[in-house]
């Protein structure tokens, strides 16, 4: 998770897009949402989420192969907190990771 989240952002992650769409549900909660083509908008109150998301080259790391998603976040009339709110959910849903 991160501190701070900006209206508009770009992340990697480490999946195929049928992971992500496979964990969009859950990430989303109870925002109502539509899916469209490497796409998605969620409401989150008055304002929305855009989401677009495209695979790249895997990420190789010795033998190791790594899926890649760029996944563009872009949030429209949703105040900081509940942009802050809605991200440190989606983020817990969202993190995967050994230990």
């Amino acid at each position: 998770m991160q501190p701070y989240y900006p209206e508009i952002f770009e992340r990697e992650m480490a999946c195929t897009e049928a992971d992500w769409l496979r964990w969009l549900p859950a990430a989303v909660g109870e925002h109502h949402w539509k899916l469209q083509t490497h796409s998605a908008g969620v409401r989150i109150g008055d304002g929305a989420l855009g989401l677009k998301w495209e695979e790249a080259e895997p990420r190789v790391i010795a033998g190791v192969r790594l899926p890649r998603l760029v996944v563009r976040f872009r949030f429209g009339g949703v105040d900081e907190a509940a942009r802050q709110a809605f991200m440190r959910r989606f983020d817990l849903y969202m993190q995967r990771g050994g230990g």
